[in-house]
């Protein structure tokens, strides 16, 4: 028995052992920005509530944290709640591991040290100090990610937030002093003192004491901040998100051309707003945006599937070199597979693309009643179809479009990016396929009066002559073309979405094509076994959800559009790193679609800019204004 107890206790010692050399070699490398920046949150917010809350600053909690960095200097309250906000604004940088973030504490760190010890004379703080700043000076390798994307826009950005943040926290350190303040003063009172507070000028509210003083400065500080943030971020020098240049547009359609055919999202990947990497051989290339720190792709890799790999690193090697989180939107199986064996990334069902394939179409049949029926009462009030390639139209047309395109759009701000090319008529594009309905009266109906319709002038019916709605294809290979657009005059009848699908179905022979890409059905598959009998309870539930965020995102309503057409279905898939940043990922594919815009008004716009990307976005490809809900549930 003794034996055994001296073995159980000669075990313990090597184990005790590896517990202390872990704790003396301390955290491992790679872990070292998320813990730094966990302390800087949670010395921001003491400092914060230090700043704001005066009984904060009389109770145990902030004795503990006066030994902490921020509270410095004889306005003690203003002075720890900017260090605290600083503190909380800089976190982000160093979880990101942000070459400038690092920069930055390096530098304040030692001053926070100085200071602590120059007016509290506290030991202990400027050893809390020395003790963030060594893990950061040995472990500065794991900080060299590089700048974000920039423009003057950030400037704006920030004012607002901070402005809305700092009004916000104004309010509450006004409030935080009830007995010391004078009368009872109204909220709007409040407000005012606030904003005249952030300026530097005296507010309607008083107190007694010195009450006044520490709710003044504080103010001022938090205006301060948030001007010299705005000003800092409008004279720095733009680092502007990448483009597509006219080279890497050329290597594109070079592959596009020899491996277009493998993805119908393919031509979607020479929108100019999206940037590029190329695999070591050239043969593939992967295109992305980065939104909100995240590096979203979408789509498969363009190029030969054997150099897919080669491509995907490079694109995974720009993620790490700047820290962004990496994502794919709409992949297919093929890519999903590829992806997350080269990278380790997992991958989700997103919902499916409905593809029809135009030797199987027919309007006979009583699955196509609906439709043939719609059809044919659209022809008979006096409006008929035209399928063209964008080469074989003359400008002046192609202009008229433009203008009838943008006008018609249902959103004031542009939708689109993963199943959008983002421009109708480019010298570039004349592969392109466009369907568009004009609506004829009787006396243009004879043969004579069609041939004078289609160089008609504007001023005909309206601004844009009989034209009435349009839809645009892309190439998918040289046998298929797959929608990106589609627009319609508000005033035209219901169906106009129909009858164009139809009749670029029937063309399509004659342009040697073989296979339409229609629109995206976001979580098709749920919406179609939801629906089924032997449905469980919880598949039910989550496609009443569906239906009921069908009020706004149309999820339900496309897929029985497209259902219409009785397609095939092929899955689409995003790829993503972890499971925490899949809302993340959300956020920044709602910002790129159009769905989340934080641009200025319609109005307000210059009217002399650059293309504009067109509509669709992941989950509404093909739903090209409000109206198209209408009439696709008409």
């Amino acid at each position: 028995m003794s034996v055994r107890i001296d073995g159980e206790k000669s075990g313990e010692v090597p184990e005790r052992s590896r517990v202390v050399r872990r704790i003396l070699r301390g955290p491992r490398p790679e872990a070292v920005p998320a813990l730094i920046a966990r302390a800087c949150l949670l010395v921001g917010f003491l400092d914060i509530a230090g700043g704001v809350f005066p009984r904060f600053r009389h109770s145990r909690m902030h004795r503990i944290a006066e030994v902490l960095p921020g509270s410095l200097g004889p306005f003690a309250a203003a002075l720890s709640l900017s260090a605290g906000v600083l503190l909380l604004l800089l976190a982000h940088g160093l979880r990101r591991r942000k070459r400038r973030a690092w920069r930055a504490a390096v530098m304040l760190l030692p001053a926070g040290a100085v200071a602590e010890y120059v007016y509290r004379h506290s030991v202990i703080g400027m050893l809390i100090s020395v003790a963030l700043l060594l893990p950061l000076l040995r472990h500065r390798s794991e900080f060299a990610a590089l700048p974000d994307p920039r423009s003057r826009w950030r400037a704006l950005a920030n004012f607002v937030l901070m402005g809305a943040g700092s009004l916000g926290l104004g309010l509450v350190i006004v409030s935080a002093h009830p007995h010391r303040m004078v009368g009872d003063p109204s909220l709007s009172d409040r407000i005012q003192h606030v904003l005249y507070g952030m300026s530097g000028f005296e507010g309607p509210v008083d107190y007694t004491g010195n009450t006044s003083w520490t709710v003044g400065f504080s103010l001022g500080a938090l205006g301060l901040l948030t001007a010299i943030t705005t000003i800092y971020l409008a004279l720095r020098p733009e680092h502007p998100a990448a483009r597509l240049t006219e080279e890497d547009e050329a290597r594109l359609r070079a592959l596009l051309y020899k491996h277009g055919g493998r993805d119908s999202l393919g031509h979607f990947a020479l929108r100019r707003d999206k940037a590029v990497v190329f695999s070591p051989s050239g043969k593939a290339a992967v295109t992305y945006r980065v939104v909100s720190g995240v590096m979203l792709a979408s789509g498969d890799p363009i190029g030969d599937v054997e150099a897919w790999p080669g491509a995907i690193e490079r694109f995974m090697d720009e993620a790490r070199a700047h820290s962004w989180t990496p994502a794919v939107m709409g992949c297919s199986e093929t890519g999903g597979e590829v992806w997350t064996r080269e990278t380790g990334l997992d991958a989700l069902e997103l919902g499916d693309e409905a593809v029809v394939d135009v030797a199987d179409f027919s309007l006979s049949g009583r699955a196509m009643r609906n439709v043939r029926q719609m059809v044919k009462r659209i022809e008979r009030a006096g409006y008929e179809t035209r399928v063209r390639r964008i080469r074989d139209l003359g400008e002046g047309e192609l202009e008229r479009i433009r203008r009838a395109a943008e006008d018609w759009r249902g959103t004031d701000s542009e939708r689109g990016f993963s199943m959008a090319l983002g421009r109708i008529g480019d010298a570039a594009d004349g592969d392109c396929l466009i369907a568009t309905a004009h609506r004829i009266d009787g006396a243009a109906r004879s043969a004579s009066g069609r041939a004078a319709a289609a160089g008609r002038a504007d001023d005909e019916t309206g601004p844009y002559g009989d034209l009435k709605a349009v839809l645009h294809f892309v190439p998918w290979g040289t046998d298929g073309i797959s929608l990106d657009l589609m627009r319609r005059d508000r005033s035209a009848d219901p169906g106009m979405n129909e009858l164009l699908i139809v009749a670029a179905l029937q063309a399509a022979p004659k342009f040697g094509i073989t296979r339409v890409s229609l629109n995206f059905a976001m979580f098709r598959s749920a919406l179609a076994r939801g629906e089924k009998i032997g449905a469980g309870p919880v598949l039910r539930a989550w496609r009443g959800l569906l239906v009921f965020l069908s009020r706004w995102f149309q999820i339900e309503s496309l897929y029985k559009f497209n259902a219409k057409f009785q397609p095939r279905w092929e899955p689409r898939f995003v790829v993503y790193a972890s499971s925490r940043d899949l809302p993340r990922i959300g956020l920044a594919a709602m910002q790129a679609e159009g769905f989340v815009n934080l641009a200025l008004p319609r109005f307000l716009r210059r009217t002399a800019r650059a293309p504009r990307p067109c509509v669709h976005g992941l989950a509404e490809r093909g739903v090209a204004d409000r109206g198209m809900g209408a009439a696709s549930r008409a």
